[in-house]
């Protein structure tokens, strides 16, 4: 199996949300109801030096983030009714299979990243499938193709990690992969801040948390 993945840049991300839009359309969500966040992180405060003078430790920056596609992903191993799949030309994470999921809600509960959720009007497990269909079709991730920074990259994700070699696989809010190896690879801005950072927060933490 190729692996595949999103590759994200945080230096290039405005925050627009042009991604969780179109995402959003082309799967025809209801409203309380997206595949891909923006979360918008910042923190830092005002520093009065010796002299008197004050200065800034302030910082900003956006991550763009749906389902991680993890090469070990917790909501397949712990769904008690075997409806969560791993897509073997791609490596997708697929949820949700209308036959047998039963909307538990045990995926929403195990993954590290929120990402799942229990969509309320079929009571089945949601989330992002990497546009499987359009993929397969050989094209690209609606997100991807959407984004008017070209904040993000779709492909094989060792070759995103070959070809952006000083990229990670998560910045805060997110925590780490070590458990579930998320495929994605992000490039840090300058203001990014490690998993488990506890010097910034979430500052739209309402509108992640919503949907």
């Amino acid at each position: 199996m190729t692996q595949y993945g999103f590759y994200f840049d945080s230096t290039r991300c405005t925050g627009c949300k042009t991604c969780t839009l179109a995402c959003k359309d082309k799967k025809d969500l209801p409203t309380n109801l997206v595949y891909r966040k923006v979360f918008d992180y910042e923190g830092g405060m005002w520093e009065q030096g010796a002299n008197g003078t004050y200065q800034t430790t302030a910082f900003m920056y956006h991550l763009s983030l749906a389902c991680n596609h993890c090469e070990n992903p917790a909501c397949l191993e712990n769904c008690p009714t075997g409806s969560i799949s791993k897509d073997e030309a791609t490596g997708a994470v697929i949820s949700g299979a209308e036959e047998t999921c039963i909307g538990c809600g045990t995926c929403v509960q195990v993954c590290p990243y929120g990402v799942p959720a229990v969509n309320p009007d079929t009571e089945k497990s949601v989330k992002c499938d990497m546009c499987i269909d359009l993929v397969a079709a050989g094209k690209q991730p609606i997100c991807v193709e959407s984004c008017p920074l070209r904040a993000l990259e779709f492909g094989p994700v060792e070759e995103l990690r070959a070809a952006h070699p000083d990229a990670v696989d998560g910045i805060a809010p997110m925590p780490a992969g070590t458990e579930t190896v998320p495929a994605i690879v992000i490039a840090t801005c300058p203001a990014a801040k490690m998993p488990g950072d506890t010097e910034g927060f979430v500052a739209n933490e309402w509108e992640v948390a919503a949907n």
